[in-house]
């Protein structure tokens, strides 16, 4: 029996590797150790039993919802092989705000690469994504960040050319000006002005540093203005204010001050070429088969600017902050485009569930769509919406924070100097939705209810700088920050002791993880969170100590962490209360909140977040049916098959296909460019067209009539009228309508409890119409009318209760578009001697779908003909195909997306194509 071998991401050629797995050097022969290799995925599933397979994971799952979070939840082999359809490549592309690393400038030299502060988790899981232990390979796209110059470094060497860089310190001058060269051969230098100066050989520089790096390869997006081939960073802040103002803002519940909208388009419109500049670096690097994850609230348009370049691309989206509610989302005034953006997505993240809900409601409410608490029904196809609690790198934490001599000895340090003293301490960012002010003002009220405490507890609060623009030049919240402390060591303190230790400024590591330790309480009072990593470092630096956690129930952590002592920020008493438990709390009591809370935070780190977000996407994406989404229209094979036809029908739906669907059903009306273009068809001897829809006869008479070529079906194949002709032919004649009466009493009895709904009489059906009331509500009432509607008069009269969009329609059983369409194929096909080669038929729904797919379905298999086979290959599954208007029908189809043509931008109702 041989000796065992070590974990693959145990062996000593990988430890070894200075760089990422991702990059493979030319000088290095190793064998290969890739997670993709054949001989990794012989090892692996050596190490591993049946039992982590994905079939034996999604052994007992007692629903759908479960078995997809079973599977997704499954130790893959490799994801490749676990998900054979999507034809993965292995990589894994992330996009990010800014990059990793602070950038300072240094002319004709290598670039200092400082690591920045903030968003540490996201940067630990772009640190696992590129490790040997990550079965991916690694790409960071992010922005440069602001670049300064770095201050105190040797000078360029005399040899560098004297224009490499250069900065705006002498007087002004002339930019359209320019020095005449001596030499006709020499090239003028570049303009001076305001900003920083790069070269090209420079830019090289970074981004030859950053492409082997401890993140993977990064790759850096230059936001700057080109100038005979150099960069001039100039107000770089720009790109950051419309993400930071406006929706950073707004998503933690912050209303700006209105103004007349100017600044806002400027910030708008550089948020927009940001989106646009990372979709253009993506693209130069994605390959068939990558996944791309976006992360936060900068790169809101990125998913959906991607969607419209590539339509079957692996896209993950993930938001790091809290997403608010539709009322407050309904503020913004690009509200549907940011909505939009982010769907473009196949996956949407969120820290919490009641940030997914938000988002879900908010898709509901402002773009009119469908949603759960599994996703949001869009443009044709289903977007997941799931929750995923972001944690932290705990092994890395716990490494730092113990075992370091500096540390130890900056801890004795705190303990000798507050001896005798209960230490509660506080690190926040100093913005607002961070609650220090509240937090000064609960421990003011706390010495003043238990004065037993006065000169035994002292509160250490850090507040960093924020790294929220708008928040650096608000100094009212810095000013009310140090009144409070003045007044409360003023009030409570005394020569030998300040009761308010406030330190604005960034801590050393060692400071840091020594105050976390040497800590008795842990205090957040966040009023507005995502998921705050201070909390789970406490927890991971408390480990001897022990000391209870306070934490803010407004923050992201607060659900996940149950062991906590929760507060409201908003309640100054309750806060006070908390402080006093915290610091009376039993021993025994401290022991089983804090191993409750440890295992927490050692289970669920940013290394099992990563994994669970890949895998439950590829789990989404292999398990989505996607015959049900909207693929492109093969334009060329569609014209063909229409010039090839002798003989053609076309048959269209009215309300969310020639018109959009509007919440006054009369002010659905044509555009003149869509009567024009049905006109056009119908005038040719070859075509034959139809208007197949549920609204009236008057209805269409008045706004279709005058097309005479034009043939109409009314109240879905109720009433009809031939091209050419006048006449309505009445199909439900001898129909005994009694059932009416039924119906309205019903409707009636929904109508009076729903505001906002109407009921529609027609002379075959009867519809009611909830549009205009709360799109939530209107939904459940609906769903309750539809279940008293077919447990009562479904059962006693021969007719059909039928969800729309916004609506309910009872009808009898026989009518339905379905009839209607096979009536016009036999009176084209059969009966005029020829059979027929050409059909398209458009529609909005899935009603549209059923009701004249399976008719079509039957007509296909019947049919031999060359043309008509061309338009089967074009569906996915064979009896329909469904995708996007055709420009030459839809006056709302802004671009469509053709195979090597031109994109599509999805229009507010996708329609549907059925051959």
């Amino acid at each position: 029996m041989g000796t065992q071998e070590p974990h693959p991401a145990l062996r000593e050629e990988i430890t070894n590797i200075p760089v990422t797995p991702a990059f493979d050097s030319p000088q290095d022969s190793r064998p290969s150790t890739s997670y993709f290799s054949p001989r990794f995925n012989q090892v692996f599933a050596a190490d591993h039993d049946a039992a982590d397979s994905p079939s034996a994971a999604a052994a007992g799952a007692k629903s759908p919802k479960e078995l997809l979070r079973r599977m997704s939840l499954a130790q893959p082999l490799d994801p490749r092989s676990a998900h054979p359809s999507l034809n993965l490549t292995g990589n894994v592309i992330s996009a990010t705000f800014t990059i990793p690393y602070t950038a300072l400038y240094r002319p004709g030299q290598d670039w200092d690469l400082k690591a920045r502060r903030g968003t540490s988790a996201l940067f630990d899981s772009l640190r696992h994504l590129s490790s040997p232990k990550s079965p991916w390979h690694h790409t960071t796209v992010g922005w440069t960040g602001e670049i300064l110059e770095s201050k105190g470094d040797v000078m360029s060497p005399p040899a560098s050319p004297p224009d490499a860089t250069r900065t705006a310190n002498g007087p002004p001058i002339n930019k359209a000006s320019a020095p005449i060269p001596v030499e006709a051969s020499q090239r003028p230098p570049s303009p001076q002005g305001d900003g920083v100066w790069i070269s090209k050989a420079d830019r090289a520089r970074l981004e030859h540093q950053l492409a082997h790096c401890e993140y993977g390869k990064v790759v850096p997006i230059w936001m700057a203005d080109e100038s005979n081939g150099e960069f001039c960073l100039n107000q770089q802040s720009r790109w950051r204010r419309y993400g930071e103002h406006e929706l950073y803002a707004l998503f933690n519940y912050k209303q700006n001050e209105p103004t007349d909208g100017r600044a806002e388009k400027k910030w708008w419109a550089d948020y927009y070429r940001l989106n646009q500049r990372f979709a253009d670096k993506i693209l130069e690097i994605y390959k068939p088969g990558d996944l791309v994850w976006v992360h936060d609230y900068h790169l809101l348009l990125l998913p959906n600017l991607l969607r419209q370049r590539i339509s079957h691309m692996y896209i993950g989206f993930f938001l790091h902050i809290p997403f608010p509610s539709s009322e407050f989302l309904r503020c913004l005034s690009q509200r549907k485009e940011v909505l939009e953006g982010v769907l473009g997505a196949n996956m949407i993240g969120f820290q919490t569930f009641s940030y997914s809900r938000h988002f879900s409601s908010c898709c509901t409410r402002i773009l009119g769509f469908e949603s759960s608490s599994a996703g949001v029904e869009a443009y044709g196809t289903h977007v997941a919406v799931d929750v995923f609690p972001i944690g932290i790198d705990a092994a890395d934490v716990e490494r730092m924070a113990y075992g370091d001599a500096e540390i130890e000895k900056d801890m004795a340090g705190i303990r000798e100097l507050y001896a005798g003293k209960k230490i509660i301490v506080g690190r926040d960012r100093l913005d607002s939705v961070r609650g220090v002010v509240q937090k000064l003002m609960a421990f003011e009220m706390f010495l003043e209810r238990f004065p037993e405490w006065q000169d035994r507890v002292v509160l250490i609060q850090v507040t960093n700088p924020t790294s929220i623009e708008e928040e650096k030049e608000d100094i009212k919240m810095v000013n009310k920050v140090s009144e409070l402390v003045s007044r409360i060591n003023g009030l409570y303190g005394s020569l030998s002791f300040t009761p308010v230790q406030h330190y604005p400024q960034y801590l050393s590591r060692h400071e840091y993880f020594a105050l976390l330790r040497v800590a008795d309480v842990g205090l957040i009072t966040s009023v507005r969170d995502g998921m705050n990593t201070t909390s789970l470092e406490y927890v991971i630096c408390q480990k001897e100590q022990r000391g209870p956690l306070i934490l803010s129930e407004f923050s992201g952590t607060a659900s996940y962490l149950g062991n906590a002592i929760h507060i409201n920020p908003w309640d100054l008493g309750g806060v006070a209360e908390a402080i006093n438990q915290a610091l009376t709390m039993s021993s025994e009591l401290k022991t089983i909140q804090h191993q409750r809370l440890y295992k927490h935070v050692t289970t669920n780190t940013v290394q099992s977040w990563t994994t669970n977000f890949l895998q439950r996407l590829l789990t989404n994406l292999s398990s989505f049916d996607r015959s049900s989404a909207t693929p492109a229209l093969d334009k060329a094979a569609l014209l063909a098959s229409y010039r090839r036809a002798k003989r053609r029908l076309f048959m269209f739906d009215y309300d969310g296909t020639l018109t959009p669907i509007v919440k006054d059903p009369s002010a659905a009306i044509p555009t003149d460019r869509i009567i024009r273009t049905i006109k056009t068809l119908a005038s040719d001897p070859r075509n034959a067209v139809w208007i197949i829809s549920g609204r009236d006869q008057n209805f269409l008479n008045q706004w279709m009539g005058d097309i005479s070529e034009l043939g109409l079906s009314a109240e879905h194949g109720s009433f009809i009228r031939q091209p050419r002709s006048d006449l309505w032919e009445n199909l439900t004649e001898q129909v005994d309508m009694s059932w009416q009466k039924d119906v309205m009493d019903v409707f009636q009895h929904y109508t009076e409890r729903t505001q906002g709904s109407f009921i529609e009489r027609k002379r075959i059906a009867l519809t009611w119409h909830y549009r205009r009331a709360d799109p939530e509500y209107g939904a459940h009432q609906a769903h309750e009318c539809q279940k008293h509607l077919e447990n009562t008069v479904a059962k006693k009269w021969e007719v059909e209760v039928m969800s729309g969009k916004a609506n309910l329609e009872v009808r009898p059983t026989f009518v339905n578009k379905g009839e209607i369409a096979k009536r016009l194929i036999q009176q084209y096909g059969e009966q005029a001697g020829e059979p027929l080669q050409f059909a398209l038929c458009l529609g909005d729904d899935a009603t549209d779908e059923g009701e004249i797919s399976g008719r079509l379905g039957f007509w296909a298999q019947r049919t031999n003909e060359d043309a008509l086979k061309t338009c089967l290959e074009l569906s996915v599954p064979r009896k329909c195909l469904m995708t996007t208007f055709s420009p030459l029908l839809s006056a709302r189809a802004r671009r469509l997306r053709w195979p090597g043509g031109t994109f599509w931008n999805p229009p507010t109702s996708s329609p549907r194509l059925v051959f």
